[in-house]
C-alpha cells in the first residue's frame, strides 16, 4: 500500500483498535471502537480530571453523558441524562459545558402562567452521577410563550466563566431584550446587564441586530450590535455600529465603543478577543445607493479594531473581493460586470496571525426546509444543510488585504425533524435578529451535518484546512471542476494547504481505502493550538481520536 500524505495517513481502520500514526508533523492516536449504542456523539464537550467527556444523542431528545478515558480514549461509561422537573414542569437539555474541571448540564423550562422563561444548571460528578442541588441560572420574564426566546453559551478561554445571554421580543412594544449574564465555576453570578431595545415605526427599513458577544482571558465581556435604518428624507443609510464592553478592572460598568462610517451597510458581524488588548470585529458589508437604501449583496470584508486600553476604533478597513476571487465565485463574465456576492456566506472562523494580522474564512451556507408531512404534532419536515465553498482573507495587522482565495468544495446533508421544533429558540424575527446561534443545532447532529464544513488549522504562520470530498475530486482545486460530495458516509478527507502568499497545495490519499474511518468535521475540540479531539466513524464503527500538531 502506498504511503499517504499528512493527516490521511490516520484515517484507516485496518489496524488494531489502539493505534497511533505519524507523518511529518502531525500525529493522531484514535481509541478502541466504542460499541455501546446508546447514542451517537454530537459533541466532545472536553477533557479534565483524567477523562474526556462527549455529549450523545439518541433519537430525537435522549442525551447521554459518554465517559472516557484520556490516556487510551475508551469508553468508561455511557449514562442517559435524566432531568428532574422544576415546579411539576420538565426541563428541556439546553447546554453541557466544563467549569474549572466541574461538569455542568443546564436547561430550561417555561412557566407559561408566569411567563417566566427559567434556566438552571445542575453539576455532574466525574463518574456521572447528576446532583441534587439545581442553580437558578436566570428567571426571564417574556411577553408570551412564542416570544420567550431563546439562550445563547460561551465558555471563557480558560474555561473558568460561563458567558451566557437570554433573547426575547415584545411584538406589541416592538422592542427586543437582551439580557447578558456571567457565572464563576460554582455558577455564582459574576456580572449581569439586561436591556430592552426599542424603536420608531416611521424609521424606514429599520433592522437591530445582535451581531456576537464573547469573553477574554481577563474576563472581560463584550457585546456588539448593529442598528441601522434609512433616513428617507436625507437619503442616507444610518449606521449604529457599536462594541458595548463590561471590563473586570473597572467593575463591570458598561464602556460604549462607536464605529463610525457613512455609505456602507454591515450585513453580519464576528468578534474575536487577541493577546495584544484589542477586540477585532470583522464580516461583510454591503454598499448603498444614492436614495440610501442598501443593495444587500456582500461588497467585501470588513475589519475594525478596538482599542480596550482607551476604549475607541483604532482603524476601520473596508476590503473589496478582488477579481481573482469574484472570478471563482461568479464567474469571468459576471466578475467583469462587477457583481457582487448573494447574501449566503457567513464568517466560519476567525484566525489571530503571528504577525498580528488576521485570517477570516467564511463559508456558503444555505438550509432548505421541505414540504411538512405529516398530521399535527406528528408532523415532520426534510432540512437540506448546504456548505459548500470556503472564502480564505488574509488581513494584514492594519486590516487592510494581504491576499484571498477560495477552497473549492460542495457538500450538503439532509434530516428530518419534528416540524413543531424548527425555529423553535430563535431570538428575532421582522425587524430585530440575534445572529449568535451560527452553528448546526444539537438536534441534528448525528444524522449527517456533522460530516459537512471543515477544520482549519494554523500552526507556526501555516494554514490548513482539512475537509470531506468526493475521491473523484482528487487533486482538483478548480471549483468549476469539483463534483459534489455525495454519500458523505463515502467520503476521503483532504487538506488544503495555504502558503505566505495565499497559494493552495491540495493533498489527498494516493489511492482509497477500503472501509475507513469518515473524520466528522462538525464534531471536534480544540484543546490548544497544537492538540484536537476528534470524532470519526464509519456507519456502525465509532471512534474518538486525539490529533497532535508537532
Amino acid at each position: 500500500m502506498k504511503k499517504l500524505l499528512l493527516f490521511v495517513v490516520t484515517l484507516m481502520t485496518t489496524f488494531s483498535a489502539f493505534s497511533q500514526y505519524k507523518m511529518e508533523n502531525v500525529s493522531i492516536t484514535y481509541g478502541e471502537e466504542i460499541t455501546e449504542e446508546k447514542g451517537k456523539i454530537i459533541k466532545i464537550i472536553g477533557e479534565t480530571n483524567n477523562k474526556i467527556y462527549a455529549l450523545g444523542l439518541k433519537g430525537k431528545s435522549d442525551y447521554f453523558l459518554k465517559i472516557f478515558d484520556a490516556s487510551g480514549m475508551k469508553l468508561l461509561s455511557n449514562k442517559p441524562i435524566l432531568l428532574p422537573e422544576l415546579k411539576d414542569k420538565d426541563i428541556d437539555f439546553e447546554e453541557i459545558v466544563i467549569l474549572n474541571g466541574k461538569l455542568y448540564v443546564i436547561g430550561s423550562v417555561y412557566h407559561r402562567k408566569d411567563k417566566i422563561f427559567t434556566l438552571v444548571g445542575i453539576e455532574y460528578s466525574e463518574d456521572g452521577k447528576l446532583s441534587k442541588n439545581m442553580t437558578t441560572m436566570f428567571e426571564a420574564e417574556v411577553a408570551k410563550s412564542s416570544d420567550r426566546g431563546g439562550f445563547y453559551f460561551k465558555v471563557s478561554p480558560d474555561e473558568h466563566m460561563l458567558l451566557a445571554m437570554h433573547t426575547a421580543l415584545y411584538e406589541k412594544e416592538d422592542a427586543l431584550k437582551y439580557e447578558l449574564k456571567m457565572f464563576d465555576p460554582n455558577l455564582k453570578t459574576v456580572f449581569s446587564n439586561i436591556e430592552k431595545v426599542s424603536y420608531n415605526d416611521d424609521q424606514k427599513d429599520y433592522e437591530f441586530t445582535i451581531s456576537d458577544f464573547d469573553i477574554n482571558t481577563k474576563d472581560d465581556v463584550f457585546l456588539v450590535i448593529n442598528e441601522s435604518y434609512r433616513d428617507k428624507k436625507k437619503k442616507e443609510k444610518v449606521e449604529k455600529f457599536q462594541v458595548f464592553a463590561f471590563k473586570n478592572q473597572n467593575g463591570y460598568k458598561k464602556e460604549v465603543v462607536d464605529i463610525n462610517f457613512t455609505g456602507k451597510e454591515i450585513i453580519n458581524c464576528k468578534m474575536i478577543s487577541t493577546s495584544k488588548n484589542t477586540v477585532q470585529l470583522v464580516g461583510f458589508y454591503s454598499s448603498v445607493r444614492d436614495n440610501g437604501k442598501a443593495n444587500k449583496e456582500l461588497k467585501g470584508v470588513y475589519n475594525a479594531t478596538i482599542n480596550l486600553d482607551n476604549n475607541t476604533n483604532d482603524n476601520l478597513k473596508f476590503n473589496e473581493f478582488d477579481y481573482a476571487t469574484k472570478v471563482k465565485l461568479l464567474g469571468e463574465r459576471r466578475a467583469k460586470k462587477g457583481k457582487d456576492l448573494k447574501p449566503l456566506y457567513m464568517i466560519h472562523s476567525i484566525i489571530e496571525k503571528n504577525d498580528g494580522g488576521l485570517i477570516v474564512i467564511s463559508e456558503y451556507r444555505f438550509i432548505y426546509v421541505g414540504q411538512r408531512q405529516g398530521i399535527g404534532p406528528l408532523g415532520v419536515q426534510p432540512i437540506t444543510y448546504t456548505t459548500n465553498e470556503m472564502i480564505v482573507m488574509a488581513l494584514k495587522p492594519d486590516g487592510s488585504l494581504d491576499w484571498s482565495n477560495v477552497v473549492a468544495k460542495e457538500q450538503a446533508a439532509t434530516v428530518t425533524v419534528a416540524s413543531l421544533n424548527i425555529f423553535a429558540g430563535l431570538g428575532g424575527s421582522g425587524n430585530f435578529n440575534v445572529a449568535l446561534g451560527l452553528s448546526f443545532p444539537l438536534g441534528v447532529m448525528g444524522k449527517g451535518p456533522e460530516y459537512l464544513s471543515a477544520i482549519p488549522i494554523y500552526k507556526d504562520g501555516q494554514l490548513s484546512i482539512l475537509f470531506n470530498d468526493n475521491k473523484k475530486n482528487k487533486g482538483i482545486t478548480d471549483i468549476e471542476e469539483i463534483k459534489s460530495l455525495g454519500n458523505y458516509n463515502n467520503a476521503v478527507p483532504t487538506i488544503f494547504m495555504f502558503s505566505d502568499s495565499g497559494v493552495i497545495t491540495r493533498k489527498d490519499p494516493e489511492e482509497a481505502i477500503k472501509n475507513e474511518l469518515v473524520i466528522r468535521p462538525g464534531i471536534f475540540y480544540r484543546k490548544n493550538e497544537k492538540e484536537f479531539l476528534i470524532y470519526a466513524s464509519r456507519k456502525s464503527q465509532d471512534k474518538l481520536g486525539r490529533m497532535v500538531l508537532q
